[in-house]
């Protein structure tokens, strides 16, 4: 198993941490490097959601003609090329470009890699290899909030110690994971887009966690220094305990194997709502209780969403797994925009409670996978 999982953790962490969530780490910087206003700062930022949702929706195309192992290298070069782009930007148009490559990445990979696994392990393995491998997302936080510590206003260097780390990892996905042809869509491929059991309940749980975590995602270390008071040293140490406990998130395949997949994925729902509520309170250390709560269940519940999709989806796995992660990316789309018209309006606390609440819808959709 782990000849496929460790460089499947690599490459998300190389996709995700590093490609996607590491520019709302270091937006300050770059924004006042580039001289961006904040409308050109949040469409560079958008790029990675428009491209996301575009690459989720090839990846079934690609990997259902060329194979995932095709698919994985095409994320892998599209993250280097974001990432040294960005590294390079000088003007808004080229990092905008950027922003987008790397959100490519984000939208191939997680289905390849999904594909690879219920190609290349054993059935009763498919849970916790897609569970380990989606914490890749947290052992990259944990690397990029050190960089970002040692680098504060030297980010470009970040960048492209990223871009090298990522060619390492191409490599390493290049050579271990098999070019596997995988039994195709034969009929076509919006007929095989149709799940063999009801899938709107998981659509809808995806598109609700990604609105509710959306708050957090983008409006969160903002709340600390600006609403709490917090440093920067604090904020950024706050991101890397959510990096940190996120690596819990992989334990998701045992505790499905447990007490299945409906009470795990109403356990995980409730956690990350009181994360969210928890964040308001005053104190540091109710920043950090609310970081972890939200790290590791955010990861547990995408992984669940990936199990879930797999089930659903059979055999076409990526077919599932785009679909899930294109409704949750639609949810953090439109959850950023509520947010930020929510703290407009009222408040960060009201909003971040408001969002609290909206998580909890989930608990009364009907999970029925199997």
């Amino acid at each position: 198993m782990k000849k496929i999982v460790l460089p499947g953790v690599a490459l998300i962490a190389v996709c995700y941490a590093f490609g996607r969530f590491s520019y709302g780490l270091f937006m300050p910087e770059i924004s006042e490097a580039l001289q961006l206003s904040e409308s050109a700062s949040g469409a560079s930022n958008s790029a990675t959601y428009i491209a996301y949702c575009l690459a989720l929706l090839t990846a079934p195309l690609i990997i259902n003609h060329k194979g995932h192992h095709y698919v994985i290298q095409l994320a892998g070069i599209s993250a280097i090329l974001g990432l040294i782009g960005i590294g390079l930007a000088h003007d808004t148009w080229l990092l905008a470009v950027s922003v987008f490559l790397a959100g490519l990445s984000t939208g191939w990979a997680s289905p390849a890699l999904g594909n690879a696994v219920s190609a290349e392990l054993a059935p009763d393995l498919h849970a916790r290899g897609n569970s380990w491998i989606n914490t890749g997302t947290s052992f990259g936080i944990i690397v990029s909030g050190p960089l970002y510590l040692l680098f504060t206003d030297l980010w470009r260097i970040s960048y492209i110690l990223f871009a090298l780390i990522g060619i390492t990892v191409l490599l390493w996905n290049r050579h271990a994971i098999p070019a596997t042809k995988t039994l195709p869509c034969t009929k076509s491929i919006w007929s095989c887009m149709r799940p063999t059991r009801p899938g709107s309940a998981l659509l809808m749980a995806c598109m609700l966690t990604g609105a509710s975590s959306a708050i957090y995602w983008t409006f969160a270390r903002n709340f600390l220094t600006d609403e709490k008071g917090a440093s920067d040293s604090e904020a950024v140490l706050f991101w890397i305990v959510m990096g940190v406990t996120g690596i819990l998130g992989g334990s998701a395949g045992r505790i499905i194997e447990r007490i299945e997949l409906s009470w795990s994925y109403r356990i995980g729902i409730l956690l990350l709502s009181i994360s969210l509520g928890v964040i308001v309170l005053p104190s540091m250390t109710a920043s950090l209780v609310s970081a972890v709560l939200f790290g590791s269940t955010y990861i547990f519940l995408t992984s669940i969403f990936i199990v879930w999709a797999t089930r659903l989806f059979q055999p076409n796995v990526s077919i599932g797994i785009s679909l899930a992660f294109l409704a949750l990316g639609v949810g953090q789309f439109l959850g950023s925009f509520m947010a930020g018209y929510s703290i407009e309006v009222f408040s960060s606390t009201v909003a971040f409670l408001a969002f609290a609440i909206l998580g909890l819808l989930g608990l009364f959709l009907r999970v029925k996978p199997a």
